[in-house]
């Protein structure tokens, strides 16, 4: 068998284990840099839609494809799991005293479990290239954690398509696919991109509770749910607080609404994903009161621990605020004088908007 035949026959043996680990998706893209990506989050920057996510403006060759961080890779394989949810997210408005947290951070931190399934797959892809002869093959693995633009890769790779809410959108899963790349020094057969199928539907851009959309396929990071809970660590401004509603962590509403999550399905979703029982619509009133120690305990193994204990119960203090239920005051009270002058703030709001509906005690005769 000659070395092309035999790179082909690992390309597809190589699918097969990778939806073995895990995967729901894969396909794979030549590695050469692509200046269309650079000039778009050239632009992007330039309009300061990254917000106070400096990082982003670090390292502009290297995000501009493969070839700028590791000009030895010859492919990029692009995969994704599959964190599909069995009810839409839209449907935890209510109630108003629960929390809404973003699907995606319900169960086990995504980096984790797809880091330990890449290593996997590259233990396996370096044992099956030295078994069939082909020489020494290189890999670098990413899980959002490098200057890596995964959406454009993984379309180029044909996952999906970037949607006009800006993330990747899949036939056949919609909407819900957490994303990995590997960069590898073997020549793999490129799968071709993947066609827009977005066609004239905004229905994300209207589902959007901060118009964070200044156009289709552009979102301005700082008028983002996700972004203001999660990135930002100053106070919430006031025009985006009742927008927020009860998201205390990331915000699903443009993933949500998307008609392709009709094809994705709940029961192919990576166990790793399902949601923990005490994150689903976790009541306000328990949130407010962790001190750092309780937070670390309730977030293990979960992406929220990144944000802290301060930025976390801010996010509280704001659904709290926007909750109508004057009996949160009893929990909001204390955390006037917090340590954390964010947290004070945000205390503050809440409570000015909750005195009016707080109960009345019963007056005794």
């Amino acid at each position: 068998m000659s070395e092309r035949s035999e790179i082909d026959q690992l390309q597809t043996e190589l699918v097969e284990k990778a939806r073995e680990l895990g995967f729901a998706s894969i396909g794979f893209a030549d590695a050469h840099d692509d200046p269309r990506m650079a000039e778009r989050l050239s632009a992007w920057l330039e309009a300061g839609h990254h917000g106070s996510m400096g990082w982003m403006e670090r390292d502009p060759a290297v995000r501009s494809g493969p070839q700028g961080m590791w000009p030895e890779a010859r492919s990029v394989i692009a995969l994704g799991a599959n964190y599909a949810p069995a009810d839409n997210p839209l449907n935890a408005a209510e109630p108003e005293d629960r929390a809404r947290i973003s699907v995606y951070a319900q169960g086990q931190d995504y980096h984790d479990v797809l880091k330990k399934a890449l290593k996997a797959l590259a233990r396996w892809l370096v044992a099956e290239t030295e078994k069939r002869g082909l020489g020494e093959t290189r890999m670098k693995l990413f899980v959002d954690t490098a200057p890596v633009m995964e959406k454009p890769l993984a379309q180029r790779a044909g996952l999906g398509w970037q949607g006009k809410h800006t993330n990747l959108v899949s036939m056949g899963h919609g909407s819900w696919l957490f994303l990995a790349a590997v960069y590898t020094t073997l020549p793999f057969t490129p799968d071709g991109p993947h066609e827009d199928r977005c066609g004239s539907c905004r229905a994300c851009q209207d589902a959007c509770p901060t118009d964070a959309f200044p156009h289709a396929y552009t979102i301005d990071a700082r008028r983002c749910i996700s972004y203001l809970t999660i990135e930002h660590s100053g106070p919430i401004p006031e025009e985006f607080r009742e927008a927020m509603g009860n998201r205390i962590y990331g915000c699903d509403d443009c993933l949500s609404v998307c008609p392709w999550n009709k094809f994705a399905s709940s029961a192919a979703a990576n166990r790793a994903f399902l949601p923990r029982a005490e994150l689903v619509r976790p009541a306000l009133a328990d949130l407010l009161q962790l001190d750092d120690a309780g937070f670390r305990a309730l977030f293990s193994k979960s992406p929220i621990k990144r944000i802290g204990r301060d930025r976390f119960v801010r996010n509280c203090l704001i659904a709290a605020g926007n909750s109508g239920e004057g009996a949160l005051l009893a929990q909001v009270e204390p955390l006037l004088s917090d340590p954390d002058p964010v947290v004070a703030e945000a205390a503050q709001w809440a409570a000015a908007r909750l005195m009016h509906t707080a109960p009345v005690p019963s007056s005794r005769t």
